[in-house]
């Protein structure tokens, strides 16, 4: 929502906002003031969940874990700062929304860890039935980190009405890429109030789109392969089936968010279900890995 409704710079200083701990929550305050604080509970609530790690975790890779991703929190706060300090440069945004799903994959990892389903499922699904599908689970969580890294990119270069029409990009199947396509598209923009963009801001925009298509056709993939090999593993195609949903609802607000001029509630619904669709496509590899391993409570 910060992002959304243009309220990044809405508090200006950092650490403290306007000199305070706790500023008058109005207007843009409220997102971004508010953004901060809600980051020093999941700081606090990570340093705690380190310190219980140190404690009662034998496992020295899940102890290692819990130091990442604590690294990555204090990291991810200090980018936040630098993100309001410096202007909200580009690169910096880009980075901070990065690391966010980074440090979120990180407690995905964490939680199951220590989880019962991993502690004592062992289905035993056969290793070279399971191998090809692991693979494709890998893929489809490698694909969806770089659709939210170009989505990221199109949000804070302010690129995400550089094509304004769906299904069509500029009146075409698809884009030219050309002066005429850009003045087609900067003409629509002038006559709803919105600022010039370039071609650099057009093709961010088309990856992006491009990007659906690709997690698309993963999916299919995947869906084609779980039904195929796993109908009688039902944790799988439970967790399959909820992915294929999130990314409908997904597309969904995409096109929403197009057709609504980037209305600051659908637009962040889109990312949050972008973070959502991620954490699900790791949760359904960190399934697979278990229920097809023996050796997994040896670990």
């Amino acid at each position: 929502m910060v992002t959304s409704t243009g309220s990044g710079l809405a508090v200006p200083d950092w650490p403290l906002s306007y000199g305070m701990l706790f500023p008058p929550m109005i207007g843009g305050v409220l997102y971004e003031h508010g953004h901060r604080m809600v980051a020093a509970t999941v700081g606090i609530l990570m340093f705690l969940l380190t310190l219980s790690l140190l404690k009662f975790e034998r496992r020295r890779w899940v102890r290692n874990l819990g130091f990442a991703a604590m690294g990555a929190v204090v990291l991810q706060g200090v980018l936040g700062g630098i993100t309001v300090l410096f202007f909200l440069p580009t690169f910096v945004s880009v980075g901070h929304a990065v690391l966010a799903q980074i440090f979120f994959i990180l407690t995905i990892i964490l939680a199951y860890s220590e989880s019962k389903e991993f502690a004592g499922k062992n289905l035993g699904l056969n290793k070279l039935k399971s191998e090809d599908w692991i693979r494709w689970t890998m893929i489809a969580v490698f694909a969806v980190y770089v659709q939210l890294i170009v989505g990221a990119l199109m949000r804070h270069t302010g690129s995400g009405l550089a094509i304004p029409d769906f299904p069509l990009m500029a009146g075409r199947w698809w884009p030219e890429f050309n002066e005429d396509m850009l003045l087609r598209i900067n003409h629509w923009r002038f006559d709803h109030n919105l600022g010039v963009v370039t071609l650099g801001q057009v093709l961010i925009h088309f990856l992006h789109r491009l990007g659906a298509v690709v997690i698309f056709l993963i999916l299919l993939i995947l869906n084609k392969k779980g039904f195929e090999r796993f109908k009688n593993e039902s944790m799988i195609l439970r967790t399959l089936v909820l992915l294929d949903i999130l990314f409908i609802l997904q597309i969904s607000l995409g096109i929403s968010t197009v057709l609504t001029l980037k209305v600051p509630l659908i637009a962040s619904l889109h990312v949050l279900v972008g973070a959502a669709i991620l954490g699900w496509s790791v949760l359904l590899f960190l399934r697979s890995v278990v229920f097809a391993s023996v050796d997994t409570r040896r670990m």
